[in-house]
């Protein structure tokens, strides 16, 4: 009789500062999984040593950062790992004409190259032990394109991309990748976006100057997002998503986490594009008329 492949219950899960990541990590962990959370800045690893987790400094702009933290982590689970969630994200509130080249690097290197390059640390260690699952966290921005968050979506399709072609090319190999999208969640997401946008407000020639320097002051106040907040869910209910997909013996493709999550995926396969094309401009329109 053939031994039955064992599969580890260890995690590695990026951006685990606060929200999604910092929800997940506990949610496995309480679920019964060896979590390595990952965080960049001393203080938020010291929080997360607080709260008695063993965390590993990451950061996915950096290929040195990739290395060390991969390494590290095959040594603590002795060359093995059960699981991957690519969490760490970065975004920007931006007209696409305002971005430079370098703003737009920095969303690609953390949100696309980062999560890529360090995925590539372990698919080797999953084909090897013919089981592994990975765990991507996109956005319905990755489907569906919105006037100021052209960067971001840029960045989430090519994620979305990159996951279907890694998931088929490993179709033979006991490895699993999933796709997260989850929607308007209450996280401290928006008010990272307000000191990114800070530099677009600067921009006396934008034609969105004052549009710009709005969104910095409902993001830092804490009441962007109002039109979702009936929708909002709390970031466990991704961590609950993670959860399934790595507990499933048939993961999921895709999971949307929000209503306005499946509503964007069924808006960009039904709803013709000038239609979507109308309701932005038409909500794009009002913004800009109400702060004129």
């Amino acid at each position: 009789m053939k031994t039955p492949k064992v599969h580890p219950k260890t995690v590695l899960v990026t951006g685990c500062s606060s929200g999604i990541g910092l929800a997940t990590a506990k949610l496995l962990r309480n679920r019964g999984w060896q979590v390595v959370p990952t965080a960049r800045k001393p203080e938020d690893l010291d929080m997360l040593r607080r709260d008695e987790f063993a965390p590993v400094r990451l950061d996915v702009t950096d290929s040195a950062s990739i290395a060390d933290a991969s390494a590290e982590v095959m040594n603590r689970f002795n060359g093995q790992l059960g699981a991957l969630v690519n969490n760490a994200g970065f975004g920007i509130t931006a007209a696409m004409e305002d971005c430079s080249r370098d703003m737009l690097r920095a969303v690609f290197e953390v949100n696309l190259f980062g999560m890529q390059e360090l995925t590539n640390r372990f698919v080797p260690v999953f084909r090897k032990q013919g089981y592994g699952r990975i765990v991507n966290v996109s956005s319905v921005l990755g489907e569906l394109s919105l006037p100021f968050a052209g960067a971001y979506s840029a960045s989430k399709f090519a994620v979305e991309a990159a996951s279907d072609a890694l998931r088929r090319e490993l179709f033979d190999s006991g490895v699993a990748v999933s796709i997260i999208q989850p929607g308007p969640i209450d996280s401290r997401f928006s008010k990272n976006l307000a000191h990114r946008t800070d530099e677009f407000a600067g921009n006396p020639t934008s034609p969105f100057l004052s549009f710009y320097k709005e969104a910095i002051e409902t993001r830092k106040n804490g009441t962007a997002g109002r039109t979702a907040e009936g929708f909002m869910k709390p970031p466990e209910a991704v961590a609950e998503a993670v959860f399934q997909c790595l507990e499933k013996s048939r993961p999921p493709i895709r999971v949307r986490v929000t209503a306005p999550a499946h509503f964007g995926a069924f808006a960009r396969r039904f709803l013709p594009a000038a239609l979507i094309d109308a309701v932005a401009v038409s909500k794009l329109r009002k913004k800009l008329q109400n702060r004129t």
